[in-house]
């Protein structure tokens, strides 16, 4: 049985005074204090260095210590919305066979086989991170050429979506699947003109690999955590942590759990090794579970939280999977799914939004988010609410007349511009001129809907200067420039999207997301202003340190 410890209550500190070059706190006026108070966890004034001192006084008998960051700038810290944090933790052990690594499926070959060499007899090779559109050949690799890797092991290569990729001959002997074997419900076993199997697959396909506790498609999402060891788990958590705080980030939403998820954070808490805040968003198929243990709102402590149900509508641009009922300009054949049947999906909206709990359905094309915006506006209908603040994850090809009802019924769209950077021109490859919409920030901004970024890791990097850089320049990774200039936001809008806003989209703007008086002393320190920086340049501003509750977690 698990039990809860007590301890003592630690004894006082000394209040901290927290100044440095420019501090940006991201409030509604926009300031920059010269300075905040720090008693505990919480940030008590906020100003000039004389009226934290006189703040000070008057709370505590210890004489504050004063930290002076120097020539440092000082922004709240990061807020990743959309995260997959487990994940990000498994792919760190993973071969990265990203763009900085391979340019072709050779470069990609050759990275596994080197994998493969340092790797226990039997166990499994597991790359990551390639996305077909970058890659010389313009294709995703086969079965056969990553039968160069190992033909005695499972080999598996993960797209960049998350929602498939390439196994070796071997990964389907040892399943059973054979040209002849049927597509499950919502995934594919791709095929070659001949029927015979290239080895590229997708979502429900994915069962293959993530075992009977795998997400499923019944479980309403694809397939994306492969199962290890409880204690690996843990592990590969811990180890998502720092990538995160590397990135100046402090609080994440995760928006991927399942029971797996829950138990690994309850164990990291219990060990007092849980240094970032979750905001965790249950899978909907656990939706009659929260139903009925009274999970009707936000409840938890500062450190993790349960912040409301996880739905998908249809899959992702990157791998094809989102739903183009007239078929892909790229590929005719290919249409991609819907994970509900419209009426169902309206259904589950509304059960959720009867009791108060806030949904976040994945969401990409103009069909798919016509049933979600649908099925929210059916719920407020219903029962209207004017602050539930639905979400769509992802969001990336909304309708001008659907951003319009976006911003009427309220809902918080949260995007990647990573996303775009990564492979924008691989959007619009896909489905044609639209994809140069691809996360129209600018337009959200413009009908007034709250502007949110995440990373959507291990899609991408948990960096935020990285997302800031992509929603100001709308360039790709190549350099291509991505729609109108129209489609940007500025630099101030891009920060307030990945801190205060991304408060705002977990419910938890009145303890984050900005510098002010009251709120947790949760902090990034820059190297550079952003507001100073060339903007093709923004992307290399460095996190020099990371701070949750007034204490240092990270120091580059």
């Amino acid at each position: 049985m698990r039990k809860l410890a007590f301890t003592q209550a630690p004894a006082p500190t000394a209040p901290k005074i927290v100044t440095a070059a420019r501090i940006h706190a991201l409030d509604e006026s926009g300031s920059a204090p010269e300075a905040f108070l720090v008693i505990g966890d919480r940030i008590r004034q906020v100003g000039t260095i004389d009226a934290c001192r006189a703040a000070a006084a008057q709370t505590s008998a210890l004489a504050p210590d004063v930290i002076d960051l120097g020539d440092a700038v000082i922004v709240p810290g990061f807020i990743d919305a959309h995260a997959h944090p487990l994940m990000l933790g498994q792919m760190m052990s993973w071969v990265d066979c990203g763009p900085d690594r391979a340019g072709s499926i050779p470069e990609i070959v050759a990275l596994l086989r080197e994998a493969a060499k340092t790797l226990p007899a039997g166990r499994p090779v597991r790359g990551y991170g390639y996305e077909q559109r970058n890659l010389a050949e313009r294709r995703h690799p086969t079965r056969l050429e990553l039968d160069e890797v190992a033909t005695d092991r499972e080999v598996y290569l993960m797209n960049a979506s998350g929602h498939g990729g390439v196994v070796n001959s071997y990964t389907f002997e040892q399943h059973g699947v054979t040209r002849d074997t049927p597509n499950p419900r919502g995934g594919e076993f791709f095929r070659d003109e001949h029927g015979e199997l290239t080895g590229e697959l997708s979502d429900a396909a994915c069962n293959v690999l993530t075992g009977l506790e795998g997400v499923k498609i019944g479980h309403h999402g694809p397939n994306f955590h492969l199962a290890d060891e409880p204690e690996e788990h843990q592990r590969q958590l811990a180890a998502a942590q720092e990538n995160f705080l590397a990135g100046g980030v402090t609080t994440i939403g995760d928006a991927q759990v399942s029971r797996r998820e829950f138990d690994m954070y309850l164990r990291l808490a219990e060990s007092g090794a849980l240094k970032v805040r979750i905001s965790m968003y249950l899978l909907s198929h656990l939706l009659d579970d929260a139903l009925e243990m009274g999970l009707h709102g936000q409840f938890g402590n500062e450190h993790l939280s349960f912040a409301g149900i996880k739905f998908y509508s249809d899959g992702t641009l990157g791998g094809w999977t989102a739903y183009f009922p007239d078929g892909y300009v790229g590929d005719p054949c290919r249409t991609g799914q819907l994970y509900h049947e419209p009426g169902d999906y309206t259904e589950l909206i509304r059960k959720a939004h009867r009791v108060g709990l806030q949904t976040a359905t994945h969401s990409q094309s103009p069909t798919a988010l016509e049933m979600v915006i649908g099925a929210i506006e059916t719920a407020l209908a219903d029962r209207p609410d004017p602050d539930a603040r639905h979400r769509i994850e992802h969001c990336g090809l909304p309708t001008p007349e659907q951003i319009e009802r976006i911003a009427a019924a309220g809902i918080y769209p949260v995007n990647q511009p990573q996303h775009h950077y990564n492979w924008g021109e691989g959007v619009q490859h896909a489905i044609g001129t639209p994809g140069e919409r691809f996360n129209p920030l600018g337009e959200f901004e413009r009908a007034g809907v709250p502007v949110t970024i995440s990373s959507d890791a291990p899609v991408a990097d948990p960096r935020p200067m990285e997302a800031v850089h992509a929603a100001v320049t709308r360039t790709t990774r190549r350099g291509a420039r991505l729609g109108p200039d129209d489609l940007a936001v500025s630099i101030d809008t891009a920060l307030r999207a990945h801190t205060i806003t991304a408060a705002r989209a977990l419910g938890r703007e009145d303890e984050l997301g900005s510098i002010e008086l009251g709120k947790r002393a949760d902090f990034a320190v820059l190297d550079r202003d952003p507001y100073d920086t060339e903007t093709a340049s923004i992307s290399s501003i460095r996190v020099t340190s990371t701070w949750v509750g007034g204490e240092r977690v990270y120091a580059l």
